[in-house]
């Protein structure tokens, strides 16, 4: 049986229910798939050590407002080589067996995201998340930024700020802070701990009291 998008059978609101559907039927061998499965890994994740040195140097501080915010104000996605732009590069990065046409734009491809466990086959079907939300980033002092310095943020590809997930559970989550929002596999709470981290303290943002504790929470399942 040939694995098809999920999309084309089922209300948006519902792919995340027939993703597990599929990775059920998948497990019982029903589903034929021959490619390794796509594992979303972004560059620059640092060790637990490492986090929680970057943790304890972080400053805390009351969260900022989001007054005079603007997605417009971190402009994205820009172009990176050629003619694909920021998106397209994650894609390509965190997918497998993934297919481009001559603008770049991704035609076939598989794509897992580690926050839910979804496997998806469309590029449609897929967000780019950025780890520290823009409006997050905006509150925790990027506000003060020049609107160069904000695009190399939300563009960034060095460090693990940009990962492919699921289009609705990037929605949900929103521009929420660990304190509120955590991957519902509970086994990649580690690694996203770590990104957060590194990332605020790459960039030099503050973070909140309860962030800092959610954070050493998550921190602490963390074996290495």
């Amino acid at each position: 049986m040939r694995l098809t998008r999920v999309s084309a059978r089922f209300p948006r609101v519902t792919r995340r229910a027939a993703a597990v559907v599929l990775a059920a039927v998948a497990g019982a061998g029903l589903v034929g798939v021959t490619a390794q499965p796509a594992s979303a890994t972004p560059p620059g994740i640092p060790s637990k050590a490492t986090a929680q040195s970057q943790l304890n140097a972080l400053t805390v501080a009351a969260e900022g407002s989001t007054s005079g915010y603007s997605r417009d104000l971190f402009p994205h996605w820009i172009t990176i080589s050629g003619s694909c732009n920021t998106r397209e590069q994650v894609l390509k990065r965190d997918g497998t067996s993934v297919v481009v046409d001559s603008s770049c734009a991704a035609t076939s491809g598989r794509w897992y995201s580690p926050y839910d466990g979804a496997t998806w086959t469309a590029a449609s079907d897929v967000d780019i998340d950025h780890v520290v939300p823009l409006a997050e980033a905006w509150r925790s002092g990027a506000n003060s930024w020049t609107t160069s310095r904000r695009q190399s943020f939300a563009n960034d590809l060095t460090r693990p700020q940009l990962i492919a997930v699921t289009d609705n559970v990037n929605q949900a989550k929103g521009d929420q802070d660990p304190s509120t929002w955590q991957p519902s596999l509970s086994s990649y709470r580690c690694t996203y701990s770590k990104m957060w981290i590194t990332v605020k303290y790459n960039w030099s943002l503050t973070l909140q009291s309860a962030e800092k504790s959610a954070l050493q929470s998550m921190l602490n399942t963390c074996s290495s």
